[in-house]
């Protein structure tokens, strides 16, 4: 077995350079989300590695994906919580999750329109600038 990845009975386990790579973010952002809670390392090895599994490496790729779109690390937090209790929550508790989750919908949706906004505004200034090029090459 390599030094990079275990085997476990719950799954492969890798190691911070692995899960960094895989995810697309840099060590030292998924460090920081540690250091800040969001994202534990699911293991340690014998020489004090983090080790991390796919629901890891899902938990970075939630953040990832809510980064651009400007969530706090607070809301980050929230929105993790909410799944992880979704995933293990029966009954009526249930529907409260569900509508938590459904505001996270809507913020996104909200921020996404936003983005497509932005990128318009700024895809039209790169035609101007590409117009003013073009006619003073003529």
């Amino acid at each position: 077995m390599s030094k990079r990845h275990t085997e476990t009975m719950t799954g492969r386990h890798m190691q911070i350079g692995e899960a960094a790579e895989r995810v697309g973010l840099s060590i030292r952002t998924i460090r920081h989300y540690e250091e800040v809670g969001l994202v534990v390392p699911s293991a340690r090895s014998e020489g004090r590695f983090r080790l991390y599994t796919e629901t890891d490496l899902d938990r970075l790729r939630v953040i990832k994906q809510m980064k651009p779109l400007g969530f706090t690390l607070e809301e980050m937090r929230d929105l993790l919580q909410t799944l992880d209790e979704l995933a293990t929550t029966q009954g009526d508790q249930r529907a409260a999750l569900q509508d938590r989750l459904s505001m996270f919908h809507t913020a996104a949706q909200t921020r996404v329109q936003a983005l497509r906004e932005q990128l318009a505004t700024a895809e039209q200034f790169a035609r101007q600038i590409q117009n003013q090029i073009d006619l003073h090459n003529h």
